[in-house]
């Protein structure tokens, strides 16, 4: 049983564990410099795999987007969710509604996707054309005669995406900034 222990224990991926030579003795500063550097390949590796994710995310909820402009084009009403608003804005601003939805979509992904200095900036312009359409969303929905729960991902849906965003984005300043 000791054996196969043992055995089990060093066919472990040891991917994820720290490089030691012993316990007693301290490391010297060449090996604590490599240590911080695999940490950090980890970190931007990890990094980018969400901020890949978020970024698939906001490209599918686009995508849905402008099928949601197609139809009302085409098919002025006909989806449910725009049809409740049939009665008080207009055709032409729903469809400009969803247009800067994909906008802030757009922005976001560029944020995330984009490594320069700049990209932080694109989440923050994303950030308040997402914030502006909420605020659109929500002013028509509280006119309606009944509140259409159905209908609250209108106002919350490009803005929670953005905030994803800028939640990954600033795990990843956090980690930068602490060395």
């Amino acid at each position: 049983m000791r054996k196969l222990a043992r055995n089990f224990r060093k066919s472990e991926d040891d991917k994820f564990s720290l490089p030691t030579l012993d316990d007693s003795r301290p490391m010297d500063t060449h090996e604590q410099e490599e240590v911080v550097r695999s940490l950090e390949r980890m970190h931007a590796q990890q990094s980018l795999q969400w901020k890949s994710v978020f970024a698939a995310l906001l490209f599918c909820y686009s995508a849905f987007l402008l099928y949601s402009i197609y139809q009302q084009a085409l098919f002025p009403w006909e989806l449910r969710y725009h049809a409740y608003f049939m009665e008080d804005v207009g055709s032409w601003m729903i469809i400009t509604a969803d247009w800067l939805a994909v906008l802030v979509c757009s922005m976001a992904i560029m944020g995330l996707l984009n490594n320069s200095k700049d990209h932080r900036r694109w989440i923050e312009y994303s950030c308040f054309v997402g914030l502006m359409l909420a605020v659109f969303w929500l002013y028509y929905m509280l006119r309606m005669p009944k509140f259409r729960w159905d209908v609250i991902w209108l106002p919350l849906g490009p803005f929670r995406y953005v905030l994803f965003s800028c939640l990954s984005l600033s795990m990843h300043l956090k980690f930068l900034l602490m060395h």
